[in-house]
């Protein structure tokens, strides 16, 4: 007997071979496994968020929600997943992991490892949001928009990648060097940087339609934060592209300091 079947683990191609995918009306699809601690209600309001428009480019892929995935190093080149979390288990999972499937691509997103409903919605958006970006681009007006940001210097951005890619695109300083008046422009940074900027506003986007949060939760240690002017700039263009689908609302509220 091998040790995968000892320690209860399932391939993760045997998981979706074997747990029926139901597909929301917004078009994605997705299927529960194990004991993943999610109520149902929970799921379906969660995955119903996308919005239909950003839906129609994710294709034939299924997420699949399971207790834990297994990293490479533990399970070789095959995708592996836990039907119930362990500790040992736990320290050895990571949060998503692609798998090719027959007709199809799989993510298998590791609910035990995301604590709780905000950080598990969060990582799904994002995987939502990059492969958005994957198939259908970057609208030009965010392009328009989010670069003439970067040249005006805001203050921060929305993810370690975001930042990073902006500041090469810009210069290790954040502004450009300049030749007859004109700025350097780093390209395929300034690239990656608009597609990180956008999948990370397409991701908050349906975060703020899937749950009620504080954007200060989103604050990292590595960057600067986006600062909330400009952010609700790039959410307000995005909700115009995709306008959020029936029973959701998108809503911007500020708090004063006192």
């Amino acid at each position: 007997m091998t040790e995968d079947v000892q320690s209860g683990l399932l391939r993760a191609v045997q998981v979706a071979r074997e747990t029926a995918a139901q597909r929301m009306p917004n078009g994605v699809s997705y299927a529960a496994f194990g004991e993943n601690n999610i109520e149902e209600k929970d799921l379906e309001r969660m995955v119903q968020a996308v919005p239909t428009a950003i839906a129609g480019a994710l294709g034939r892929k299924v997420y699949y929600f399971v207790p834990l995935t297994l990293s490479a190093s533990r399970s070789g080149d095959t995708a592996m997943v836990a039907p119930a979390y362990t500790p040992e288990l736990g320290d050895q999972a990571i949060c998503h992991r692609n798998v090719t499937l027959d007709g199809g691509d799989g993510v298998f997103i590791s609910t035990r490892l995301l604590g709780d409903r905000f950080a598990l919605a969060f990582e799904f958006f994002i995987n939502v949001g990059h492969a958005f970006v994957d198939v259908a681009g970057v609208p030009e007006a965010f392009d328009q928009l989010v670069w003439g940001q970067a040249l005006a210097d805001v203050r921060g951005e929305t993810s370690q990648d975001a930042w990073e890619s902006r500041n090469l695109a810009l210069g290790s300083g954040g502004q450009s060097e300049k030749i007859d008046g004109r700025p350097v422009i780093d390209e395929k940074a300034k690239t990656s940087f608009l597609e990180s900027a956008f999948s990370d506003t397409v991701a908050i986007y349906q975060l703020s339609l899937s749950v009620d949060f504080d954007y200060s939760e989103l604050r990292e240690r590595e960057y600067p934060l986006l600062a909330p002017q400009p952010l609700a700039e790039r959410l307000r263009l995005v909700a115009k592209l995709f306008p959020p689908n029936p029973g959701y609302e998108f809503s911007i509220r500020y708090r004063r300091r006192a």
